[in-house]
């Protein structure tokens, strides 16, 4: 038992399965922030894909603002936007604008990744007046751009002989936190340099997370924004009262990751007894076991241990959830109790070994 239970939170692709429509995925995920508000999770983030049938995430902005109107307390945010992808006034400018309606419970992280193929990759920055080399080799000094014009002052711009402010809004009384998210160490270098807040993928990637934390905090410089290194890190997670239960509800997502990094056909995420009917070759089989390696996978006593030795290897004092349970045969379409199970077990744990 770690000395102090973590800080949870929850990050939702907004998954979408074959039995949904994309606004039954969306009330799914309302339904889902409203049990993590209610239950004392510290944030809820959602993510930018693009072109994916089985990812209903792909404005975070519209999505942060539906989910703030729907939850009291939680801090919303997004995890992250891709922000090569777009400009970075109109990004300063829509996150001022959730802070200013819901001050205090806005978050953005910020990503360098295009979130989705090249073509459609393509489309958006070429829309956003860039190519996507162009777009990513300026990430850097467009974190810089967001953060200048989400301040107060704003920053002043010269055009044509001509000074004058750009503000993301007028009468700003606060600014949302930026973070920097990363699967590489990219991002961890970045965000030591500027003095922001870091978050690693490890739901992601899973691999070199111990060595982006450490680069992270050996590097970072304090800033305005931050005086001391502050990070995290998300991780898949499956709970249900029984192991065997878990690793069912785990097959769907672990089926389209695999799809995903193999380059098979993506489509909707498969129902719990439509996953267990794929037929998977020893390979295959291996690939998925070392998968759930890196997950939260169990019972609560399982899940707590689990979550237990991320806390103690990555010396982290809060971890962000993605509850990736499957849904089985029968489930109201626009509703996600497996997800929601999966939050309110972890939470029970952690208030237990809280008490404890």
């Amino acid at each position: 038992m770690t000395s102090a239970a973590p800080a949870l939170s929850v990050l939702d692709l907004v998954p979408v399965r074959t039995d949904q429509t994309s606004a039954d995925a969306l009330s799914a995920g309302l339904a889902l922030a409203q049990v993590a508000d209610d239950l004392g999770y510290r944030r809820y983030w959602v993510a930018e894909h693009h072109n994916m049938p089985a990812v209903a995430a792909t404005n975070p902005p519209v999505l942060m603002g539906m989910l703030a109107a729907a939850t009291r307390r939680i801090r919303v945010g997004s995890g992250g936007v891709m922000l090569p992808n777009h400009a970075p006034l109109v990004v300063a400018e829509q996150v001022a604008l959730l802070e200013a309606a819901f001050p205090g419970r806005i978050d953005l992280g910020i990503g360098r990744a295009p979130g989705t193929d090249p073509v459609t990759s393509y489309a958006l920055r070429h829309g956003a007046g860039g190519v996507s080399d162009e777009a990513v080799q300026h990430f850097p000094q467009y974190v810089q751009d967001v953060l200048a014009m989400m301040a107060p002052e704003g920053v002043q711009v010269s055009v044509a002989g001509r000074t004058q402010p750009l503000r993301a809004t007028p009468g700003a009384t606060s600014v949302a936190d930026v973070w920097l998210l990363g699967s590489s160490d990219y991002s961890a270098r970045l965000a030591a340099q500027l003095g922001l807040p870091y978050v690693f993928a490890h739901h992601f990637s899973g691999q070199g997370t111990l060595e982006a934390l450490e680069l992270y905090r050996s590097s970072f410089r304090p800033s305005a924004h931050l005086d001391a290194p502050r990070t995290f890190l998300t991780v898949n997670a499956v709970v249900a009262e029984s192991s065997v239960e878990a690793r069912r509800r785990a097959l769907p997502n672990q089926l389209m990751m695999l799809a995903l990094r193999t380059g098979q056909p993506l489509g909707p995420q498969l129902l719990v007894e439509e996953a267990e009917k794929v037929e998977l070759s020893p390979q295959q089989g291996e690939v998925l076991e070392r998968m759930a390696q890196r997950w939260i996978v169990g019972d609560p006593a399982e899940a707590g241990e689990q979550l237990d030795r991320l806390v103690a290897t990555y010396e982290v004092d809060e971890v962000m959830v993605h509850p990736v349970a499957g849904a089985h045969v029968g489930t109201e379409p626009g509703t996600a109790p497996t997800r929601e199970e999966t939050l309110r077990l972890l939470a029970d744990w952690v208030s237990t070994a809280a008490r404890g």
